[in-house]
């Protein structure tokens, strides 16, 4: 019986005993084909020689060190690294060790941040329902994921959510895609209004929402509006890419694409590619200016902030990621497993939408297309999907609660960047398989 305080405690998990490239193996020596990068984390894939002997040397020569008494060579050399390739205005980079840890610095830094300006009276955030930001509390409270949130509610701090962009289902007929993402923003300005604009903080979004909705992108101009409101009432952008950003979606960072830059961002997961606890704010020159004229400090901190080896891993990654090029394979690639996707399931009477941009890409379950009736939520539908998976030797992110946090079922895949054409037929190939398997086996009544 196992000692371990497990996420799933009825479940018997197969044991990982080696990875390399893109397959875990376990004791009983089956592979596993990662097509979802863990949580999509796994950028590199797995055992890369160069970064584990970038980890070796820096173990070697430093083990540790408290950001209180040092700071060290390769953090400042990664710092430098991640605002050269940054969105414009960001100087400065606080290192943490994982998302949910980098949202909650940002949430602070924001709070903060008025404070030492003289608006201390600034205490709302505003979110999106259906997004994921970290499962710290300040992080769950913003995140707008029902069924993680339910709980803990009461230990949460009072946060706005307003609607998502997600054309898919909320997009009227009768509305250009235009239209709609001006709707969504009118919606966000007046709850803006409601609260007064001079108390609040921030507007905390993933520019393509992750783990909750499943790979959904925003509609053209969605971001740009947003921004622009942001500046009109003086309130922060916090960008949370920590699933999306260090090219996920084909670019290194996923606002790249939507031509606008926020105060804050969050990043981790591609950061570091699973191989250390890595994660990281950026920050506007702006922001670290006032702490640098006022104060001069920040009130937080974390005992393995900066940890020199965590950050000789991600300075590797990022440097193997602009050496082979590999976010540019993440479009590419991205843009063929996007094709084989449509290939295998436009047609399928059970997937309404395939959706992503680069290695993230998602489809959605539905009972009825026509109606985008979803499946029965105790069906488990995507659990279902996943098990099959990994009878077939496939990982995939299997999600529930898709559109309202207990109705809908997707599954989310994010395979390293490393995969080549043959690895996604072999993914497409086993998912179509597995999600085929899942629906015959359900029973008769299945509709929602």
């Amino acid at each position: 019986m196992s000692a371990i305080f497990h996420r799933q405690i009825r479940t018997t998990l197969p044991r990982a005993v080696s990875a390399s490239g893109l397959y875990i193996t376990d004791t009983a020596g089956k592979k596993y084909l990662d097509a979802c990068g863990g949580a999509a984390v796994s950028c590199l894939g797995h055992n890369h020689p160069d970064v584990i002997a970038a980890m070796a040397a820096q173990m070697a020569q430093l083990d540790y060190a408290h950001t209180s008494f040092f700071t060290t060579r390769v953090a400042e050399e990664l710092a430098d690294t991640l605002i050269a390739n940054a969105p414009a205005g960001m100087s400065h980079v606080y290192l943490v060790s994982g998302g949910s840890e980098a949202m909650e610095t940002a949430l602070k830094m924001a709070r903060q941040y008025f404070v030492e300006i003289g608006e201390p009276q600034r205490k709302h955030f505003i979110a999106r329902r259906q997004s994921y930001h970290g499962n710290t509390l300040g992080a769950l409270a913003v995140g707008g994921n029902a069924w993680r949130r339910a709980q803990f509610e009461p230990l949460l701090i009072d946060v706005t959510h307003v609607s998502p962009c997600y054309e898919y289902r909320d997009r009227l007929p009768t509305e250009t895609t235009q239209q709609y993402g001006q709707r969504l923003v009118m919606e966000l300005e007046a709850e803006l209004l409601r609260l007064g604009p001079d108390k609040v903080i921030g507007i905390c979004v993933e520019p393509v929402v992750g783990a909750t909705l499943g790979a959904v992108p925003a509609v053209p101009g969605y971001f740009k509006a947003m921004r622009a409101l942001c500046d009109r009432y003086g309130v922060l952008l916090i960008a949370d890419e920590v699933m999306c950003g260090m090219g996920r979606t084909g670019t290194l960072h996923a606002v790249e694409q939507e031509g606008m830059v926020p105060d804050l961002m969050a990043v981790a997961k591609g950061l570091g590619g699973g191989y250390q606890a890595i994660g990281a704010v950026l920050a506007q020159r702006k922001i670290h200016d006032v702490f640098a004229h006022g104060s001069g400090q920040f009130m937080h901190g974390h005992t393995y902030i900066g940890h020199p080896v965590a950050c000789a891993a991600a300075l590797e990654v990022q440097r193997i990621l602009q050496r082979e090029h590999l976010v540019e394979a993440s479009r590419v690639h991205g843009l063929a497993l996007h094709r084989k996707l449509q290939a295998a399931f436009s047609s399928h009477p059970h997937v309404g939408d395939i959706r992503g941009r680069g290695l993230f890409q998602a489809i959605e379950l539905v009972a009825d297309r026509q109606t985008k009736q979803p499946f029965a939520p105790q069906l488990q539908l995507n659990a279902r999907i996943r098990e099959q998976a990994m009878a077939r030797g496939l990982m995939v992110y299997a999600m529930g609660g898709t559109i309202d946090g207990r109705q809908g079922d997707h599954i989310l895949l994010a395979p390293p960047f490393i995969v080549e054409d043959r690895d996604l037929d072999a993914i497409v190939t086993r998912l179509a398989d597995a999600v085929d398997a899942a629906l015959a086996a359900l029973p008769s009544a299945m509709a929602a």
